[in-house]
């Protein structure tokens, strides 16, 4: 069974992504119909069309700090764990809001900065707590592949790149192979189905001669393996990595290593809010289990804490008390096999 002792005394995750900040509305089908969204799915657009869409919302959006790799390493630090977040800002107070929401999650950062405006999502949320992406890169997406050096990753024990990065091959290979030059494992999380779709053949590449640990939900699993039976999908996803995890919602999670497969139960029956962010923080449970030595059980059962926890809120951001709730369940739970949630980040 995979311990986690492949990682020695590297505790460091660095997450490598789009520096966003999430626009999170709640609306109804029929508004949702009217913007063109995918039910589930992202679009890219311009910085006009989000705008644009926000002026006819029903209420004022909120706004908070985003990313797929950003709020994964955010719930790391949380969780007491060593985080580092790589990307490109804008200029200006959304930027540097950005920059100061990761120093107080103790995350530390390689922000290369631009004078374009700071990325944006414009996430709406229905009443199944589905949530439909709008992304406007800005910044984000003029990260240069020469920037995305060794250095980045230092002492890193997993690098954690977000599927979106498939859109840019040359910066995501550069991620890839710096990753690797700097002894990390790479793990990645497919992102979208529409992001497997549309990057399938470079995808399967990478797969196969970089990713150590491959994420995925069902509908992302079912664009890449063509399975939609779940045994048969968590097997697939594994064929080439060391780790595979197949997570399917209130059903809970597959991870599979080694020709073997894990079921994790789900934390509790569905009340999803809002599912944003709950893949992204499933992620962040389960990759500090893995750098702290915890069983693939372990790992799969705390990161099922986390994306339960963030499911009952608006957006991404865990609050302080569902983050208490999640190391009291540790406490009752992990510690019992000698794996405590650290109570503060070791120095």
């Amino acid at each position: 069974m995979f311990t986690g002792q492949k990682f020695k005394h590297r505790k460091l995750v660095v997450g490598v992504g789009s520096a966003l900040v999430d626009i999170l509305a709640r609306e109804n089908d029929d508004f949702l119909q009217k913007t063109g969204a995918i039910k589930g799915g992202m679009k890219y657009v311009d910085k006009e069309f989000i705008d644009l869409t926000m002026s006819r919302a029903s209420k004022k959006p909120t706004m908070v700090p985003g990313g797929s790799a950003c709020n994964t390493v955010i719930g790391i630090g949380k969780l007491g764990g060593h985080a580092r977040f790589v990307g490109k800002r804008g200029k200006g107070k959304i930027g540097e809001f950005f920059e100061t929401n990761l120093r107080k999650n103790n995350v530390d950062s390689v922000l290369f900065t631009s004078s374009s405006f700071t990325g944006r999502v414009l996430s709406i949320i229905t009443h199944d707590a589905q949530r439909s992406m709008f992304t406007f890169l800005g910044a984000s997406s003029e990260t240069q592949p020469e920037e995305i050096t060794k250095k980045c990753f230092e002492n890193a024990a997993i690098v954690h790149i977000e599927g979106y990065l498939l859109f840019n091959e040359d910066l995501i290979l550069a991620a890839l192979n710096a990753a690797k030059e700097a002894g990390a494992l790479v793990s990645l999380d497919l992102a979208s189905f529409t992001v497997v779709e549309e990057s399938k053949v470079l995808l399967k590449k990478i797969v196969k001669d970089f990713v150590d640990i491959l994420l995925a939900n069902e509908d992302e699993a079912l664009a890449f393996t063509g399975y939609s039976d779940e045994i048969k999908a968590a097997g697939s996803l594994s064929e080439h990595t060391l780790i595979s995890a197949l997570k399917v919602g209130e059903r809970g999670s597959y991870i599979a290593h080694a020709g073997k497969i894990i079921k994790i139960e789900p934390m509790a029956p569905d009340t999803a809010v809002d599912t944003t962010g709950a893949g992204d923080l499933w992620a962040s449970g389960f990759l500090f289990g893995l750098v702290n030595g915890y069983s693939l059980e372990q790992c799969g059962n705390l990161g099922s804490a986390c994306g339960y926890e963030v499911c009952q809120v608006v957006g991404a951001n865990i609050p302080e008390q569902g983050w208490q709730r999640i190391k009291k369940y540790w406490r009752n739970h992990g510690k019992k096999k000698g794996v405590p949630i650290p109570e503060k980040r070791p120095e």
